[in-house]
């Protein structure tokens, strides 16, 4: 019987190289790579119909395009700064107790906040939550809370219309997130205007970081940081 494996990668992500997975494929018995148009590292970031087109084709030799649900959300994306050079100082058995006490924090924190935890990669956490106030209020707990343990993490928060298939997120609004995270420093809880506006009312105050491009995402894009929750 011949039997094929289906390698996925997406074309920007930051963490694996794309040689890498035609390596891979190229090693495998009957291997077949496919390409993504994805931005990072995360699959369910990036266009989950497409990924789910890919896979049922695959399986079938059909393709079965499927109509996504779409829904407005607000994402958020945290990570540990400097997380590669605080594992090499402390050792792995060290970092990987501080990753698990990052991340019991955190979802501690998605608790409270009433967030929803999407994917992890790494020191990388993905979240999504219904009202933007709370979303930053989050981000502020988890970056405050971490500190305790000597780390630094930043964050980063959009809102926008995703497409919900499979209990996943995905669409433009999750790439914009992934990328104002790229461009926010430590420290940083980071937001788009469009958050920013959102949350008018709400008590939270901002600091204007001005206009920046977004890799892979057309225009500029005016950004905040979070000054006071």
């Amino acid at each position: 019987m011949l039997t094929s494996t289906m390698v996925l990668h997406q074309t920007d992500d930051d963490l694996t190289p794309a040689q890498q997975a035609r390596c891979l494929a190229e090693r495998i018995s009957g291997g077949r790579l496919v390409e993504l148009p994805a931005i990072g590292h995360i699959v369910c970031v990036g266009d989950a119909d497409l990924l789910l087109n890919k896979i049922g084709q695959f399986l079938t030799g059909a393709r079965h395009d499927a109509e996504p649900d779409r829904v407005l959300a607000t994402v958020l994306f945290t990570d540990i700064v400097g997380s590669t050079e605080r594992a090499a100082q402390v050792g792995d058995r060290r970092w990987r107790e501080l990753l698990e006490a990052y991340y019991a924090l955190a979802r501690r924190q998605l608790e409270r906040f009433r967030g929803r935890e999407v994917d992890t990669a790494g020191d990388g956490l993905f979240a999504a939550f219904d009202v933007p106030a709370r979303a930053i209020r989050c981000a502020a707990a988890i970056r405050d809370g971490v500190r305790s343990f000597g780390l630094e993490c930043r964050a980063a928060i959009h809102t926008g219309e995703c497409e919900q298939i499979g209990g996943k997120i995905g669409g433009i609004a999750v790439h914009i997130g992934a990328r104002v995270a790229a461009v926010t420093g430590p420290g940083d809880v980071l937001v788009t205007s469009t958050v920013k506006d959102l949350v008018a009312g709400s008590g939270v105050k901002f600091e204007d970081r001005g206009t920046r491009p977004l890799k892979g995402v057309p225009g500029e894009w005016h950004l905040y940081a979070v000054t006071s929750v």
